[in-house]
């Protein structure tokens, strides 16, 4: 803790000496990370190890002593750190502040859609926009922690397969630690995710297929690196959920300490729904929410892929493959998640439920929130819109709910997801103007 942070890979929006005094201070260590373990064959890990799936196959869970941290943390002392996801840096892997790799992530805000929730039968409807987050999307919250927990751990370079948006917050980030990232995008991943990752100077490549090929070549080429490389893929490594988790904790703190009675999430590899439910556990432990207070929660797919659903509907614990994986939101378009036990078993837990969404649907709701509530969401988000207007129809919302949407990204991330179809004037033309 003595150690001063690193210059070349920190940028907090405190000054660089807060942390370390911080830890001296008030003598509580950064991270109260414990170990890592398997949640289906309950085997235990060193977390000071780089580590990658269970011997099961199975993700790893990084576990923190709760006790102790709840003994020592203080709920209110949060207000008066930095508005940025390191204000949870005790429930964050990370042990030395100088390995932090930041660039203001974390505290995106929650914003009311009255009116498109007026017109769904929804009123309390609120959204998490975390299209205001560093690089448009909420993968900078994965990116922030994982990058940094490998850099502490010694990894000189990363490599993921990615729909886009993940392979370019990671090589980003990558970019500002230091480190070497190899990225394999699908070749229809959106093109300003292509851009973002030649910007960071990975090595790109584009893969005529879906994301599960690309995951294939990316771990042929793990394995031919001779240790040059980690395999960041969603939830091979432990640490992205991490950062996804700290969704849940602001969400909390944002609301009083309390949560929502339903969170809707768009769903492909599921991490941040998994990292919310991790989160509201470990905060039930810390005692910092009501005692037995567990919102629903809501898987959301396109019906051109929804390995989840079916699972979910058929009272499954594991997702077939999705055949010819096609829709609109390119984010949740994983044919099989690799955590899709921990998906459904978060959504039985809660007593949530799983729903599939049409791309018309969600483009048209698209387009309505911002024509009613101002809000360009990206595709992804406005499948949660979506699913909030036929769960009500449906009966599964009463109305009387407050109901929280992830806006998962930047809607102009996406351009062609709204046509700008217009009338195209001479100069000395005027324009009709309706009465």
């Amino acid at each position: 803790l003595k150690r001063r942070p690193k210059l070349s890979v920190c940028c907090l929006p405190r000054p660089l000496s807060y942390w370390p005094q911080v830890a001296k201070v008030i003598a509580m260590p950064f991270s109260y990370l414990s170990h890592l373990d398997c949640p289906q064959c309950q085997r235990r890990y060193d977390a000071d190890q780089v580590n990658g799936l269970c011997q099961c196959g199975s993700p790893l869970l990084a576990r923190y002593d709760l006790d102790a941290a709840a003994a020592a943390l203080d709920r209110a002392e949060l207000a008066r750190r930095p508005p940025t996801l390191w204000r949870y840096h005790e429930l964050l892997p990370v042990r030395d502040p100088g390995h932090v790799v930041s660039m203001g992530e974390g505290m995106t805000p929650l914003v009311p859609l009255p009116r498109f929730g007026q017109a769904a039968g929804v009123p309390g409807l609120l959204m998490k926009d975390e299209g205001l987050i560093p690089t448009g999307t909420f993968k900078a919250r994965g990116a922030a922690v994982g990058v940094s927990r490998a850099a502490e751990l010694g990894v000189r370079g990363v490599a993921m397969p990615t729909n886009g948006n993940a392979g370019a917050a990671w090589s980003l980030y990558a970019a500002r630690a230091g480190l070497r990232s190899l990225i394999a995008m699908p070749l229809d991943a959106p093109l300003i995710t292509r851009n973002e990752c030649a910007a960071a100077g990975a090595e790109l490549y584009l893969v005529n297929g879906l994301i599960s090929d690309a995951g294939r070549i990316v771990a042929q080429a793990v394995g031919d690196s001779g240790g040059a490389l980690m395999d960041v893929s969603t939830l091979k490594e432990p640490y992205r959920i991490e950062g996804k988790k700290t969704m849940g904790y602001e969400i909390a703190e944002q609301l009083g300490w309390r949560m929502p009675d339903v969170i809707v999430y768009p769903t492909g590899g599921g991490v941040g729904l998994i990292g919310i439910y991790k989160a509201i556990q470990e905060m039930h432990k810390l005692t910092w929410l009501p005692p037995g207070q567990l919102p629903k929660l809501v898987a959301v797919q396109a019906s051109g892929c929804a390995p989840v659903v079916r699972a979910f509907q058929a009272g499954e614990r594991a997702c077939q493959p999705w055949a010819d994986a096609r829709t609109v939101a390119f984010g949740i378009t994983v044919p099989k998640p690799l955590g899709d036990t921990l998906i459904l078993d978060a959504l039985a837990d809660t007593g949530g439920t799983a729903i599939a969404v049409e791309d018309d649907d969600l483009l048209a709701d698209l387009r309505e929130c911002a024509r009613l509530d101002g809000e360009f969401l990206c595709p992804e988000g406005a499948a949660c819109l979506t699913a909030v207007r036929q769960l009500r129809a449906s009966g599964w919302l009463d109305g009387t709910e407050e109901v929280l949407i992830l806006n998962t990204g930047l809607g102009l991330k996406y351009p062609g997801t709204v046509p700008a179809d217009a009338p195209v004037l001479e100069i000395g033309d005027s324009i009709p103007v309706r009465p």
